[in-house]
């Protein structure tokens, strides 16, 4: 028997919507993590700048996603958001109302409006609770009574294509990748979430299963009227599910537009060499030169001025001298950001636009 999530009686009530469907649900502003590690036998510390002022808005009903390299801090600023990690600097506001900051806890009722799916489907997954106790756990957690919240799981099972006549009283090890990562999906929305941080959930999939996961979620989105915090370094996957996108490198943004923008054009070196990057089926189009070399930089010492100058093709003397802004890309306006001197009129930058009035 099929059932839907917006057919089940689900025991927790709603998360209330505040500000109507203008207002963003989420603002991340200026957040900021260190890592200090101990160094060597005298006990000097090393310091990590592993997402460094990253400011992030995620509109009702829409799927950010965020792409980079390995290391750039995808990761930690979905943990940053969720309240999972605690920031050392900044604000995450959910639906109008403050969610946390450094100096504040997050309740149990506001922590059940962001959940988050995590890239290893096995690993976060309790090897000696059944599917059952799995998903029951977190309305139990809440206050639902255990026979509520068991029969309350089974239909969570059935909604995500798991009939719970074969898979109730399975254990994780029983189960494939992608049925593991489709009770982890159940499980962030059995407590009835707004906003879902996905951290690489397709990763480990082969690319049959990864489709069905990635059209199980997006049924989910229109069902439920949920938002999608989508991290992945698949861009083809990227491409598909995203309606906006955002590009860290060494735990900075560099670029964000929405997604038909950055793909059709995108405006950053680091981004374009991103999409050079791609592999191609087309034996004509094989990629002659790497489109990026060397090794990112050092997080413990990064680079001055722009963080991406020491692998940029276009690198000048103005991109070592201070940091670029996260500003409007001209010509494209106020939808297309980019933290490149090239792309700012006015900047100093051979190859940056003329200013308006400017003398040609």
């Amino acid at each position: 028997m099929s059932v839907t999530f917006s057919a089940m009686q689900a025991p927790l009530p709603p998360i209330e919507d505040r500000g109507g469907p203008s207002q963003p649900l989420l603002i991340a502003r200026g957040l900021r993590k260190e890592f200090r590690l101990a160094d060597g036998l005298f006990g000097g510390r090393t310091v990590v700048h592993a997402v460094d002022d990253l400011s992030l808005t995620v509109n009702k009903g829409e799927t950010v996603g965020i792409v980079g390299e390995s290391g750039c801090g995808k990761s930690t600023a979905a943990r940053l958001i969720a309240g999972i990690t605690p920031a050392d600097d900044g604000e995450v506001v959910f639906d109008g109302e403050s969610f946390w900051t450094p100096r504040t806890r997050i309740d149990a009722e506001r922590r059940r409006a962001i959940q988050m799916v995590f890239q290893d489907s096995a690993s976060s997954l309790n090897p000696r609770m059944t599917l059952t106790e799995t998903l029951a756990f977190g309305p139990r957690a809440h206050g639902v009574p255990t026979a509520v919240a068991r029969t309350y799981a089974r239909d969570l099972l059935a909604a995500v294509g798991l009939p719970p006549s074969r898979f109730a009283e399975r254990y994780p090890i029983q189960l494939s990748g992608g049925q593991r990562q489709r009770v982890n999906i159940a499980r962030a929305l059995a407590i009835r979430p707004r906003l879902l941080i996905l951290d690489e959930p397709v990763s480990a999939l082969d690319k049959s299963v990864e489709a069905q996961v990635l059209n199980l979620l997006v049924a989910l989105r229109e069902e439920l009227s949920l938002s999608y915090v989508f991290i992945s370094h698949d861009l083809n996957v990227v491409r598909y599910i995203a309606d906006r996108v955002v590009v860290m490198y060494l735990g900075q943004v560099v670029e964000e537009a929405t997604s038909a923008q950055i793909f059709a054009a995108p405006r950053h070196p680091y981004t374009r060499a991103l999409f050079a990057s791609k592999p191609s089926l087309d034996p004509r189009r094989r990629i002659e030169a790497p489109p990026l070399t060397g090794d990112p930089p050092d997080p413990v010492n990064p680079p001055s001025g722009c963080r991406f100058r020491t692998r940029c093709p276009i690198a000048e003397a103005v991109c070592a001298a201070a940091k670029p802004p996260l500003a409007a890309a001209a010509p494209e306006g106020e939808g297309h950001k980019v933290a490149c001197w090239a792309a700012q009129p006015g900047s100093g930058h051979s190859l940056a636009p003329r200013p308006m009035g400017a003398l040609q």
